[in-house]
């Protein structure tokens, strides 16, 4: 498995997912969400999904997390629901039909539920188990290493685990009733600093002969 058996979309939406990360989130942040997408595509190798709506998988991967930033915050939704929106608004004028935009919202949504059943909802189910990986360390032996070193190393964590914690913290004490909440209160701030994917992040950069501090 490598990153070059992974093709990015190319569709008007997929192109404009990536374009709207990059200018309104951070780099860590925004490496965070193309790597879960690569995770969530590797997930569904290993666990055998077929029928995969790759674009639908890309954008809502891409956007997951974009309403934690400032232009999309919502004061009464959860980061998800509002993230959701934006993928609502941005597949809109890609041109999705509406039951198509509205299964972007679910899978963005769905991603912080605690599980999601694949028979149910494959790239939600997907999406979840991918960012279980990146950001708590789930699963962190079920895709191949050398996989896991490739898009480590193409997209590194940098400091996704200092913003992240510090992003769903603010999301937590302002929106006390959203998945933010759990989140916290289940650990989140430990599983981020003991993810085994920074252990492996760091093995790989030591192997490249890189020092580090």
């Amino acid at each position: 498995m490598r990153i070059a058996d992974i093709p990015v979309p190319d569709t008007l939406a997929a192109r404009g997912a990536l374009a709207l990360a990059q200018e309104y989130q951070s780099p860590a942040l925004t490496a965070h969400a193309v790597r879960s997408w690569l995770w969530a595509e590797a997930f569904a190798l290993v666990d055998g999904l077929s029928g995969i709506d790759h674009e639908l998988l890309y954008v809502s991967a891409v956007l997951h997390d974009i309403g934690t930033v400032p232009a999309f915050d919502n004061h009464a939704l959860s980061y998800e629901h509002a993230g959701g929106h934006v993928g609502i608004a941005l597949t809109a004028g890609a041109g999705w039909a509406p039951e198509r935009r509205a299964r972007v919202l679910d899978v963005i949504v769905r991603h912080n539920w605690p599980s999601v059943d694949p028979e149910m909802d494959a790239e939600g189910y997907l999406l979840e188990t991918a960012t279980g990986l990146d950001i708590s360390g789930a699963r962190p032996d079920a895709l191949p290493r050398d996989f896991v070193r490739e898009v480590l190393t193409a997209h590194p964590r940098g400091a996704i685990a200092a913003e992240f914690g510090a992003c769903v913290v603010d999301q937590a004490q302002r929106k006390p009733d959203t998945a933010a909440r759990r989140l916290v209160d289940g650990g989140v701030l430990d599983k981020l600093s003991a993810n085994p994917l920074e252990r492996i992040a760091e093995e790989g950069r030591e192997g490249a002969g890189i020092r580090v501090s």
